[in-house]
């Protein structure tokens, strides 16, 4: 077991626990036998054996901690990387702020250990001095003396080019502003580790690109987007591919619509010679691109419909064979025939008979479906003729 610092003294600068994802506070277990990217667990995980992929709780492990002296016996290394942050956050001498930021020691403390050890300390000053030197050996040769530049080419004023790089400063070589100044901050924080899952991987590498298609109609409508901010114009692209999408399914779910509507046709007419030469001339119309008509040729030489699939309607279940057989030859819906029949019914009983014409008024269909629903009616016994 080693006591190591790998990380500075804020939770969030350290990977978070393999185990429970919480931020990892010392000391922590970092796996000897896992890598490259290090596998680091909380007390509570490794205590209860934690085992992921290639990780195995019998593997080898360093303890991660902080709290041994480095420079004096009273300080330990986490002290001493706090009391380098506070210089950098509130600046040499501001002892009081540094003292209040460490909250361990207070301003004395603070500024005696800094003094003793990295100011007035021979080691590190030697150290510092010889780095210092080797700096400026290495750069004399290479270094390029300052002089003036000439002004750097500018676009034409209220040229296409000068629109194109509206906000644009040619002595900087920047733009004033970036188009999104925070399109960066949703990958920041991706890390690519060995043990993530292939379905994981692949989100994160789709994090960071757009497709072809979109990537394309971003380059095709980028001079729209100093009309618009950014938010607005990525709304605006993300609507446009939505559409392609749209689109794409749209035609998706169509054929698998037109190839459901087939496969009905050959289960129910399978039997019937000249309705499967009716579904063959209907699939080579498909196939030409052709909308195809469904009529049916009978002996007489007259076209009518085909008889109506009541597979899977709604008010099916409560019609009898008979029933059935009159909707498919009718071409009515059961919920509708059973509409038509209640209110044949309830005028039939009010006036102790009911005569066609009455019927045909009550019903407004078809003639000749009013005739056969009041003929089946009729004789099946549920009304009489007045």
């Amino acid at each position: 077991m080693e006591h190591l610092a790998s990380f500075g003294n804020d939770p969030s600068d350290k990977p978070p626990c393999r185990g429970c994802s919480s931020n990892l506070v010392e000391p922590y277990i970092k796996c000897a036998e896992c890598g490259p990217s290090p596998f680091l667990l909380c007390l509570q995980c490794f205590t209860r054996g934690f085992e992921f992929k290639k990780h195995e709780s019998n593997h080898k492990y360093e303890i991660m901690t902080s709290d041994f002296p480095v420079l004096e016996p009273s300080w330990t290394a986490q002290e001493e990387m706090a009391l380098l942050e506070a210089v950098m956050d509130c600046g040499f001498g501001n002892w009081q702020d540094v003292a209040y930021q460490m909250r361990t020691k207070n301003k004395e403390e603070c500024e005696a250990h800094y003094m003793k050890n990295f100011i007035n300390n021979p080691l590190f000053s030697s150290t510092l001095l010889n780095l210092r030197q080797i700096e400026e050996a290495r750069t004399a040769d290479t270094a390029i003396p300052f002089k003036p530049t000439d002004d750097p080419p500018r676009p034409t004023f209220d040229s296409l080019l000068s629109r194109d790089m509206a906000g644009y400063m040619p002595a900087r070589a920047d733009f004033m502003e970036e188009f999104d100044n925070y399109a960066e901050w949703d990958l920041k924080d991706i890390d690519f580790v060995d043990d993530d899952s292939d379905i994981l991987h692949a989100l994160k590498i789709a994090v960071r690109r757009y497709p072809k298609e979109v990537q394309d109609l971003y380059d095709a409508m980028r001079r729209f987007a100093r009309v618009v901010g950014p938010i607005e114009h990525d709304k605006f692209i993300e609507s446009h591919a939505c559409a392609k999408v749209y689109e794409r399914v749209k035609q998706v779910r169509e054929d698998e619509r037109r190839k459901r509507t087939m496969l009905v046709d050959v289960l129910q007419y399978i039997q019937d010679g000249r309705a499967c030469q009716q579904w063959l001339s209907k699939q080579a119309a498909i196939d030409a691109g052709i909308t195809p008509v469904v009529t049916t040729i009978t002996t007489s030489g007259r076209r009518c419909a085909p008889p109506l699939n009541l597979t899977g309607l709604p008010g099916t279940e409560k019609l009898n064979d008979r029933e059935k057989e009159l909707c498919q030859v009718v071409r009515l819906v059961p919920g509708a025939y059973l509409e038509y029949k209640q209110a044949l019914l309830n005028e039939c009983r009010r006036q102790g008979g009911l005569r066609l014409a009455q019927a045909r008024a009550l019903i407004k269909i078809d003639v000749n479906k009013t005739r056969k629903i009041y003929d089946f009616l009729i004789k099946e016994g549920y009304i009489n003729k007045a």
